[in-house]
This record gives C-alpha cells, sequence and structure tokens, in this order.
C-alpha cells in the first residue's frame, strides 16, 4: 500500500467510513463535498462503496482515499448487518491508528458503525470508544456528547439503566470531571471552566431523601476537586443544571448516563451533535447519530452532524496547538 504524504501545514484529518453498509459511506461523501477546503483529509474505507454514493470526485478535490478493498462486491447491498462489514469498519480503524502512529494525520472523524456487527464478527465491544481505549492502552477516557448549545460528559456511557448505580463511585467521577476540566482548556482554550455536576436520582435526592449517591459519591468529589481552575458547581437536579448550563451559565454538564444527555441535546437538534472522545492520546469526533441501516442506500441521509463531527475536529486540533 502507498504511503499517505500529508500537507505540511493544513491540519490533516482521517476519516473512517464505518459500517460499510449503513450511512456512513454517504454522509462522509456529501460532508467532504461542503468542507473539503478546511484541511488535508484522507478517507479510509473501501472505494468501491465510497463510489456506490455517487458524489462525483471533483467534488471533492484534494481528498486522499486509502482503499482496504475489504468489501466483496458480489451480494453487497446497504442496509444489512453483516459480520464482514463489522470486521471491515474495525479494519478501517486499525489502518487510522497506524496513520495516528506514524504521525499521518493529526485527528481522527469516525462514522458510524454497527456494534451488532462488530460483535459478530468477534470484536466485542460496545463502541468506537471502548475499542479505542484498548487499542491505544487509555485507560481513562470520557465521552463528550455537544451541539451548538450545551456539552455534556458522560460519567456512564452504554450501561443499562438498572445498572447505572452501580458503575457510579468516586473514582470515576472525579476522573471524569478532571479529563473534562483539561479537555474544556486545551481543546476548547476556556481557561477556567465552567462545570455543572446532575444528581443521579429525581431532584438529586432531596438531600438523600430519593437515593444515596449524591450525599455518599457526588459531592464528596465536587469538593474534592475544589481547587481544579474555574467552578464546579452541583450536584443539581439534571432538569436545573441543564436549563443552568443552556442559559449559559456554565461551559459543561457531567451526566450520570447516557439519556441524562442524549434527550436534550436531540430535543434542541441534533444537526450539530458531535461526539468527542477525551482522554484519548488524538482528537477523536464523529457524528451523534448511528449507521441508520432503515436509510442506508437511500440516498436521504443528512450529512450536518458529520460536517459538524469533521469542524469540530479541525477546531480540536488547531487550539490544541496553540494550547
Amino acid at each position: 500500500m502507498p504511503k499517505f504524504i500529508p500537507h505540511k501545514h493544513k491540519i490533516r484529518v482521517g476519516i473512517t467510513l464505518g459500517d460499510p453498509s449503513g450511512i456512513g459511506p454517504l454522509v462522509v461523501a456529501k460532508a467532504l463535498s461542503k468542507v473539503h477546503s478546511l484541511a488535508e483529509f484522507v478517507v479510509i474505507g473501501d472505494k468501491k462503496v465510497f463510489d456506490m454514493c455517487h458524489v462525483s470526485c471533483a467534488m471533492c478535490p484534494g481528498v486522499k482515499f486509502i482503499d482496504l478493498n475489504n468489501v466483496s462486491r458480489k451480494n453487497f447491498s446497504f442496509g444489512k448487518v453483516k459480520p464482514e462489514y463489522g470486521r471491515a469498519s474495525i479494519q478501517y480503524l486499525d489502518q487510522a491508528l497506524e496513520l495516528i502512529k506514524n504521525q499521518e494525520i493529526d485527528c481522527l472523524v469516525t462514522a458510524p458503525i454497527s456494534k451488532e456487527a462488530i460483535n459478530l464478527a468477534g470484536f466485542h465491544y460496545s463502541g468506537h470508544t471502548e475499542y479505542l481505549e484498548k487499542n491505544t492502552h487509555t485507560s481513562h477516557t470520557v465521552m463528550m456528547l455537544l451541539n451548538k448549545q450545551l456539552k455534556f460528559s458522560l460519567v456512564t456511557r452504554h450501561t443499562p439503566l438498572k445498572k447505572v448505580s452501580e458503575e457510579i463511585n468516586k473514582g470515576k467521577v472525579v476522573q471524569v470531571i478532571r479529563t473534562t476540566c483539561l479537555g474544556l482548556r486545551q481543546l476548547f482554550l476556556i481557561k477556567r471552566p465552567r462545570i455543572v455536576v446532575c444528581g443521579l436520582n429525581p431532584h438529586a435526592s432531596d438531600n438523600g431523601i430519593i437515593g444515596t449517591e449524591e450525599n455518599k459519591i457526588i459531592k464528596p468529589c465536587i469538593k474534592r476537586l475544589k481547587r481544579l481552575p474555574g467552578h464546579i458547581a452541583g450536584p443539581y437536579p439534571a432538569e436545573v443544571a441543564i436549563k443552568k448550563a443552556y442559559q449559559g451559565d456554565f461551559d459543561c454538564v457531567i451526566a450520570m448516563y447516557h439519556d441524562q444527555s442524549l434527550i436534550p441535546l436531540k430535543l434542541l437538534g441534533d444537526e450539530s451533535g458531535v461526539n468527542l472522545t477525551l482522554g484519548l492520546p488524538f482528537i477523536r469526533t464523529s457524528p451523534l447519530h448511528g449507521t441508520a441501516f432503515d436509510i442506508a442506500g437511500t440516498n436521504s441521509a443528512n450529512p450536518a452532524s458529520m460536517i459538524a463531527a469533521i469542524k469540530l475536529a479541525i477546531k480540536c486540533a488547531l487550539n490544541q496547538k496553540r494550547a
């Protein structure tokens, strides 16, 4: 495979196509037709699948493509969950990690993978974040979900609701707040981040009447971190914390579980939504949607979230160089 030779001055963005049978190839193609001039881009995937999206190469001048040629044309169709497609999406990711290791790209944007397909292929991970953690030997990453109005960092990620309380402990809460504070300073250039922490229980437990996690775990963590640069408040009832952040009183919300963040983000409009992984040795973003197998191959997928993910990766890479 020929070596990818990047431009010396522009931010160098790697993009993986995700599950080849999902909407990843299409939203990448559509997005690049809009943002190709903002950075130096290299797409990692299967060129045959990418070409099926019918976005002219003339619409994406300067974009390089690393073709792994790992999807059989025979019987290929969009919208299918298959182990071979899950395996292909992991191979794209492995190639991207090699580019990062060799310092050939500055940041990574990942199109959606299918958790079902990668598990069928023998890769037992709950998503990109966990796979990247394992393969970069990183123990403390944080999932930050954001759009134009709000930023959330998650204490638990893809955890069944009945197990969320079991996974919340002082070590994890402290680590998430510390990593978030550092990310806000380095990637968003916020010198003194204002962070608000959600409670787990309704009304943030009403001082222990509705649950014990706030008094036993969350409050001691906030007290322990009072010397971090900036300001940490809470635990507040989730709706209070989110409203205050939306009004501009805080830079980021610490959410205790997945839907505590996803519901307000998507209600406010998920077109600008992005998933940013904090704590990795490189910047990684992805759109705030999945593979959308139900519309894959129909040309109807909206690239707005992918465009937002690309722009955020470039912004964070530039800020990281300045920090």
